[in-house]
């Protein structure tokens, strides 16, 4: 509760940010809660308190946080200085007359931020364009290496709740930024002085049009050989998102049927109404989407993020609540990969250090180059001669050339395109998926996602097992515990921890791996689990999945434990 001295305090700092606002509706918003606050109510204070305790942080993933009034919550405010700060940045290094691309979705203040973008852009004498509406954030990565530009920004929150919005850049070779880029914006932010000493124009920027987009679906098409099947069925949301018409022209002009889009979720609304979390991960989020594949009976389920740079699929199961089953991401990405080596790509195959280990074998097995990353496109993208990069949270980049970022546009028509030729043969996802475990053994994984109202959750987990770190899990002996913030030869550091597990030969277990990272963009404490097991046949396949869910139930159950989680909490999904 915030004390009447901190309250002293806390007023004039809010006041004068109230008088630099530019957006009316934050402005109100300050001044009613300022107004509580001096009427003595404690929540408004604690509310005052929390939006004043600091500033939003620019990092490698820009900025994200909800919107509302203040330096800890998105705003224009905050967005124009982030954009001054860019735009200083970019001068330092000679880069004061070149093009900055702005894309935007379709979230609450997306397009205010966005405008803002290009006007504090255009007043330090750098050129901006606009991409023409809400549109994929794949889009807007694909445009700042067709335009030339020297940076690009994404106006978005991705699968954040609703009241969220953020702030992502980008620098010329089209990939999100790492270290030090993120420091050097960062420091320029912080130099920013009052928002009346910022340049704003109110013209000047481009707005482009649909050739940019016609450009995106150019390129996007021909992911897919012309010359392949093209008989499948899809039944597609975009949750509420700015996918659907991007992802529609780009089945079309591939030459596959349009998908059928799910009507409730198909139109963009800043609202997400039908979904507690706009994420296909979530829990309910995709049953309008089954509901309308039980109907319609299509070969595949597909779904986007609101911002269309993931790409989720489902596939018919009897033995599913429902009748269809969401593969995870790193099943998504095993038959990708299998599907590029059919195809017979060339280049370094890609996955970050949450993702399977199962990439690896399958580039060794076709003689390809692998590497693994630190978690995020940013990292993976910058992987030297990349043909394919993905990571477990429903990310693909399979044209790295076009879009050096994860697209879940062009990674559904890939998907499209796999189930076509299998369909052609009799056969389907599933079944391929069988072969994968056959011949390179089933790699099961499964997550245990906590999302917090305290970070200090977060912290004191993430401190107990750094303290006291497992010596077993499942009844797997932990053979190595790594702390990743300590970095080494092949990662640089990050917040997380690594256990690699003993295996049981007795019980067809070949080992285990686990780790621990707080989420980069949402309150969640994230655990990636793996277990690898020898199938000795197919006629076993059945009861091998079912040994590695028990072993993967069993290592999630000790592993919150070990961390000190609430039993509510441990029980959590992703």
């Amino acid at each position: 509760m915030a004390s009447a001295s901190e309250n002293a305090e806390l007023i004039p700092q809010a006041r004068t940010w109230l008088a630099e606002d530019p957006d009316p509706d934050t402005r109100a918003e300050l001044e009613a809660l300022l107004a509580a606050v001096e009427a003595g109510d404690t929540a408004a204070a604690d509310d005052l308190a929390a939006r004043f305790a600091g500033t939003l942080q620019f990092g490698t993933a820009g900025l994200r946080g909800e919107l509302g009034a203040g330096p800890m919550r998105m705003n224009r405010s905050v967005v124009i200085r982030a954009a001054a700060g860019l735009a200083a940045y970019l001068k330092a290094r000679g880069q004061g007359d070149g093009l900055v691309v702005v894309g935007h979705d379709a979230r609450h203040k997306s397009v205010d931020f966005a405008r803002d973008t290009a006007s504090v852009m255009v007043g330090a004498g750098l050129r901006a364009a606009v991409l023409p509406g809400p549109l994929p954030t794949p889009v807007l990565a694909f445009a700042i290496r067709h335009l030339g530009a020297v940076a690009g920004v994404a106006v978005t929150a991705s699968h954040n709740p609703p009241r969220d919005n953020g702030y992502k850049v980008y620098l010329g070779d089209g990939s999100q930024i790492v270290p030090p880029a993120d420091a050097g914006i960062a420091e320029e932010i912080a130099a920013v002085g009052p928002l009346a000493g910022v340049p704003l124009a109110d013209e000047g920027w481009e707005t482009l049009g649909e050739e940019v987009v016609e450009a995106y679906l150019d390129r996007a098409s021909s992911v897919v050989d012309r010359h392949t099947p093209r008989d499948v069925s899809v039944v597609y949301t975009p949750l509420h998102g700015v996918g659907r018409d991007v992802l529609t022209a780009a089945f079309v002009r591939a030459g596959f049927p349009a998908p059928h889009v799910v009507a409730e979720q198909g139109e963009p609304d800043p609202d997400f109404p039908t979904v507690a979390f706009p994420n296909p991960e979530e829990p309910g989020a995709m049953d309008l989407a089954f509901a309308a594949a039980r109907a319609l009976g299509p070969d595949i389920v597909i779904a986007n993020d609101p911002d269309a740079d993931r790409c989720a699929v489902a596939v018919p199961d009897r033995a599913a609540a429902g009748g269809w089953r969401m593969l995870r991401g790193d099943e998504v990405g095993a038959l990708l990969a299998t599907h590029l080596v059919h195809r017979r790509a060339i280049g370094t195959f890609a996955a970050s250090i949450v993702s399977s280990s199962l990439l690896s074998r399958i580039a060794a097995r076709a003689g390809l180059p692998y590497a693994e990353t630190l978690t995020g496109f940013k990292w993976i993208s910058r992987v030297e001669g990349l043909r394919f990069g993905y990571e477990e949270a429903l990310g693909y980049c399979v044209d790295p050339a076009g879009v050096r970022d994860k697209d879940g546009v062009t990674a559904a028509l890939a998907v499209a395109e796999l189930t076509a030729e299998l369909k052609a043969k009799g056969r389907t996802l599933a079944d391929l998926l069988d072969d994968i475990a056959l011949e390179y053994g089933l790699h099961a994984t499964d997550q245990l996602s906590v999302r917090v109202a305290d970070l200090s959750v977060i912290d004191d987990a993430m401190s107990r097992l750094r303290e006291r770190p497992p010596s077993s899990l499942a009844g797997l002996s932990v053979v190595t515990a790594e702390d990743l913030a300590k970095g080494s030869a092949e990662l640089p550091p990050t917040d997380g921890l690594r256990y690699r597990l003993a295996g049981s030969p007795d019980a067809g277990v070949e080992s285990a791996r686990v780790i621990v990272r707080p989420s980069g963009t949402e309150p969640k404490l994230k655990c990636y689990l793996e277990v690898v097991l020898s199938v000795p046949g197919a006629d076993r396949l059945a009861a091998v999945r079912a040994q590695a869910a028990e072993v993967l139930a069993a290592v999630k159950a000790d592993l919150a434990t070990a961390a000190g989680l609430p039993g509510d909490e441990a029980a959590a999904r992703p």
